[in-house]
């Protein structure tokens, strides 16, 4: 059985005009230690089957079930909690948090469990460290290079051991060796925890890293 299932997912918006189809009878499976990717043009669908994915947003129809939970059927705050520790977001702008050191950046997620532990500390250094950031811990994001938020928003993706990490063009913004730098690093890392990964990306270049490779046009999956 597949630790992720994205069943029969569809997604509609309300118009004016009437609902308005985003995505169409959309199916997904993966297993730990899986990867994915996911293309297509501007507007075929690709975030908002990420953001249905992630449960940031319900789809009108089908399931997602995250290790035989579907986290849809959880009521708000646990909904939050599930969130927050299976799940795992790189974006495109990396949203890291100006005021916030490198080390504080990647410690977020784990602040809605409280109080950085002792043992987040230490895994936050050692994500860090894996990614090349040793010395930039105490550095605020305004003072390093693109490819170096990149990798920090890796880090930060990792840090509550998520089961399952989704990246929204995580290499939009950076130039091409930077890119593929990010990209060759974020696979390494999704390799190593064993987690699941899904990539939606325009660059076919980054496509070709992963796994398996599947393309959304007009809301709908096909085999690329």
């Amino acid at each position: 059985m597949p630790d992720l299932i994205v069943d029969h997912v569809a997604k509609h918006y309300a118009t004016r005009s009437g609902p308005l189809p985003v995505l169409r009878d959309v199916s997904v499976a993966l297993s730990a230690g899986e990867n994915l990717a996911i293309v297509g043009p501007s507007g075929s669908g690709k975030s908002t089957l990420l953001y249905a994915i992630g449960t940031l947003d319900p789809p009108t129809q089908g399931t997602v079930t995250l290790d035989g939970q579907d986290p849809y059927r959880l009521e708000e705050a646990a909904l939050a909690r599930f969130r927050n520790r299976h799940i795992g977001f790189v974006f495109q702008d990396h949203h890291l948090l100006p005021q916030l050191s490198v080390l504080e950046n990647v410690l977020i997620p784990t602040l809605a469990e409280g109080a950085p532990t002792a043992r987040d500390l230490q895994r936050a250094r050692e994500l860090l460290e894996r990614v090349g950031l040793q010395d930039r811990l105490d550095h605020r994001p305004s003072e390093l290079s693109g490819g170096e938020r990149g990798r920090a928003a890796v880090a930060r993706a990792l840090i509550t051991g998520p089961r399952l990490v989704l990246a929204d063009e995580p290499t939009g913004n950076l130039d091409h060796t930077n890119a593929l730098a990010v990209a060759r690093l974020l696979l390494q890392l999704q390799q190593e925890e064993q987690t699941m990964l899904i990539v939606v990306t325009h660059s076919l270049e980054l496509a070709d890293l992963l796994q398996q490779r599947r393309r959304l046009d007009d809301g709908q999956l096909s085999n690329v």
